[in-house]
């Protein structure tokens, strides 16, 4: 009997899939950023005593890492720093959203947990990957 000349690795086409999806849409924040600006950021951090050029530090987060991930390089720190960017996100903008639900039945963040977990997923498998 003959080897196929392809082996499908599914747990590698696992990992592609959730690196390009969860970096894939994150890249679209990071982008709309770069287009609009970091105004609204800026305000945010200036109000809990942070100097405004920390707001800048949202476009490494959604632009620069998701690129990174993307590419396939230095994922794991790459991914580290948007389940960061997400986790400041969390604490700036959506905080008193923690513990509630939305509309619909679920987590009111669940848009931003699933960003959080997915990247904190990707950089513990890109860990585990060297």
């Amino acid at each position: 009997m003959s080897r196929p000349a392809f082996k499908f690795d599914s747990a590698a086409a696992g990992y592609f899939v959730l690196r390009w999806a969860v970096a894939g849409m994150m890249l679209f924040h990071g982008v709309a950023k770069l287009v609009n600006g970091v105004a609204s950021i800026e305000g945010m951090v200036a109000r809990v005593g942070l100097p405004g050029f920390i707001a800048y530090g949202v476009l490494m987060g959604e632009l620069v890492a998701p690129l990174l991930v993307l590419a396939n390089r230095f994922v794991a720190p790459a991914a580290a720093v948007m389940a960061f960017n997400m986790a400041v996100a969390v604490a700036l903008a959506h905080a008193s959203q923690l513990l509630t639900l939305g509309r619909s039945g679920g987590w009111a963040l669940e848009l931003q947990g699933l960003y959080f977990f997915g990247s904190l997923a990707i950089a513990l498998l890109a860990l585990g990957r060297r």
